[in-house]
């Protein structure tokens, strides 16, 4: 009860960082989206996406599969695996990979041949150690690289949404191809763009993949220590019970023990008696 009691405390206080760190994100990347939509609405029907917006034939599937790096921490890295076991089943018969970012997810995957790591290091995992955009951002362009060069034709983020410290959502996004923002209408503010809307959109595309793949890490860590936090809080009321239940037990057990020497010693006087 102790070391669940310590854990929970642990967790919290690295969860309010985390917490902190996905809400100043959101606010940035709800703003990206609204400037992409906006140029979009802009350009019309005319939109590209470029290479990354390439419909190919589904045939080569990766699956980025975000984890932690540590357990106890309830159903969140099951929650992760059953997701994407869910899309390996979905294209069954095709080449799905999966591409661990989680020491959980990893040893999982590892003992199975959809275990994916070319292109990015041996322990791509690692990115959690000090995670950082630079750090995100190496791991994202790999893949937008890839996918650029026909290796993949779908790739997927599986990760938890942190909601609160006590709800966390898997969630199955389609990072890549990524189809041109949905434009209500025309565009909601008059911009002058420089050097030209066409150009500004071929920026603001990779840069909006990046944001989307780190925002996504920065809601799995944050998921993470919510989820820690709330199983450890469990853990230490189910020992406390467990500790009630015990001390009751010892109670009953050593009345009876004197409840029994007590009647030896009463049967024993009356025996001198008799």
């Amino acid at each position: 009860m102790q070391i669940t009691s310590a854990m929970k405390m642990v967790s919290a206080a690295k969860l309010r960082r985390a917490q902190d760190a996905i809400i100043r994100m959101r606010p940035y990347s709800q703003k990206l989206q609204e400037v992409l939509s906006n140029v979009t609405a802009s350009l019309g029907d005319g939109v590209d996406s470029g290479n990354y917006g390439k419909q190919r034939e589904i045939k080569r599937v990766l699956i980025v599969a975000i984890s932690s790096n540590r357990g106890l921490c309830g159903a969140f890295n099951n929650n992760v695996i059953k997701e994407s076991r869910a899309i390996l089943a979905k294209y069954e018969g095709q080449e799905v990979k999966v591409l661990s970012l989680g020491k959980k997810a990893s040893d999982y995957f590892r003992k199975f041949p959809v275990a994916y790591s070319e292109g990015f290091g041996s322990a791509p995992y690692k990115v959690f150690d000090g995670l950082s955009y630079a750090g995100s951002s190496a791991i994202a362009e790999e893949v937008m690289r890839q996918f650029v060069s026909g290796k993949w034709d779908k790739v997927y983020l599986i990760y938890n949404q942190f909601r609160n410290a006590a709800v966390q959502v898997v969630q199955r996004e389609q990072f890549l191809p990524v189809a041109p923002p949905v434009a209500d209408g025309a565009a909601k503010a008059d911009y002058i763009f420089e050097p030209g809307k066409e150009e500004i959109l071929k920026d603001l595309i990779p840069r909006s993949l990046k944001i989307q793949f780190f925002k996504a890490l920065l809601d799995s860590q944050a998921a993470e220590h919510g989820a820690r936090m709330t199983a450890m809080h469990k853990a230490t009321d189910n020992a406390n019970e467990l500790r009630k239940e015990l001390s009751l037990t010892y109670n009953k057990a050593r009345q009876a023990a004197i409840t029994k020497e007590i009647l030896e010693i009463v049967g024993g006087a009356e025996a001198l008696k008799g």
